[in-house]
């Protein structure tokens, strides 16, 4: 009997296994404790900063590196609408407005040009622009050349880019912080938790106080501000470091299965990968997920329906982001669009990209997907 084949599972071996039964037999069982250490160390050493700070989850390194940086009520921060919700739910939290642009048709990253007209037209109307929050979608770097000219605060969000890089420059060295994603279906895994990286030493010192309950350096418990229970466990840290320390390995079978998935869509009309030939994207991305892009009045045939396909021979895909200027949530708020994640999002899938599918997973995938296109 065949079992579910999902979009992108942790992949786990004996390597994670040994460090969390280090990390229980050293007693550094909570909160915190030399893992963390170690994790953030390391963690900061492969995107090239200064200082990391190991949270509970990707959103929650959002939230704080936009608090670190002054955010707050009343303000606009330019937000991509192709995105998923912790992107704008974390500007929501700090009573600041989210403002969606659209996308770059080539590889779904933010526009940096309506981006720039965005910004122009808030400031001439008197609004306080406060961050530009881009996000390496599925694991492709975004344009920042631009967007770090525009005399604005960049906050990138790597949730899904861990690995990738753009001109020899790391995912999550760009800007003044970015925020990590180590949920359970992303590249590496510490079960759950994130990460702001950066190399601003009082920006990481901010988000580390911020992330303890913001507690005063005294022997009782004193605070000066509101803070969060944010900090990721020694537990969870060491889980991360035996995921981080396979990185490159996983990083490298994502990117065979996509290359997979180009070859078998080379002759098919009417489809692309997203990202497929934009310089400095494809090649140093991370592959986090590879998604589809399908032209149905060319191929005959809608994204959806492969997926239906797949979907009946327990193969998990998924469409792509629900813009957010059409999600029911976030309808309404103000939003510079093109059209283009609207068309993404009605031609897109994302199709199974786990670096632990194993060959017969990959066989299965492979031979319903020629299946479908043969019976077209």
């Amino acid at each position: 009997m065949n079992t579910r084949i999902f979009l992108s599972a942790p992949d786990v071996s004996g390597v994670e296994e040994r460090y969390l039964v280090n990390a229980l037999r050293s007693g550094w069982v909570a909160p915190v404790g030399p893992d963390l250490d170690a994790f953030e160390a390391e963690v900061a050493r492969r995107c090239g900063t200064a200082h990391a700070v190991g949270v509970s989850s990707g959103t929650a390194a959002l939230h704080l590196a936009l608090l670190a940086i002054g955010v707050g009520r009343g303000d606009a921060v330019i937000v991509p609408t192709l995105t998923f919700a912790a992107t704008a739910n974390a500007v929501v939290y700090t009573g600041a407005e989210p403002v969606f642009v659209d996308s770059l048709p080539g590889d779904g990253n933010l526009d940096p040009d309506l981006t720039a007209a965005t910004v122009a037209e808030l400031r001439r109307e008197g609004r306080i622009v406060s961050a530009i929050v881009p996000v390496d979608l599925f694991g492709s770097v975004a344009e920042y050349a631009s967007l770090t000219d525009l005399g604005v605060p960049v906050i990138e969000d790597a949730a899904e880019a861990l690995g990738a890089s753009r001109d020899g420059r790391p995912a999550g060295s760009f800007g003044r912080a970015a925020a990590l994603s180590f949920n359970g279906n992303k590249i590496i895994t510490s079960s759950g938790g994130g990460m702001v990286v950066t190399d601003d030493k009082d920006l990481a010192a901010r988000c580390r106080h911020l992330a303890t309950q913001a507690r005063e350096p005294v022997a009782h418990y004193e605070h000066r501000d509101i803070g969060y229970n944010y900090r990721l466990s020694n537990l969870l840290a060491a889980l991360g470091r035996a995921q981080l320390s396979r990185l490159d390995e996983m990083i490298g079978r994502r990117r065979a299965l996509r290359e997979r998935y180009a070859k078998i869509f080379a002759a098919t009309d009417g489809t692309r990968l997203l990202g497929e030939g934009d310089t400095g994207h494809s090649s140093d991305a991370n592959c986090w997920l590879t998604t589809l892009i399908v032209e149905p009045e060319r191929a005959g045939w809608a994204a959806a329906d492969l997926g239906a396909w797949l979907a009946a021979r327990d193969i998990e895909t998924r469409p792509v982001w629900k813009p957010m200027h059409a999600q029911p949530v976030f309808r309404g708020h103000r939003a510079a669009v093109t059209g283009v994640a609207d068309r993404l999002f009605a031609t897109g899938l994302n199709l199974p990209s786990g670096s632990g599918m194993r060959d017969d997973a990959q066989r299965r995938v492979f031979d319903a997907i020629g299946d479908f296109l043969d019976a077209r």
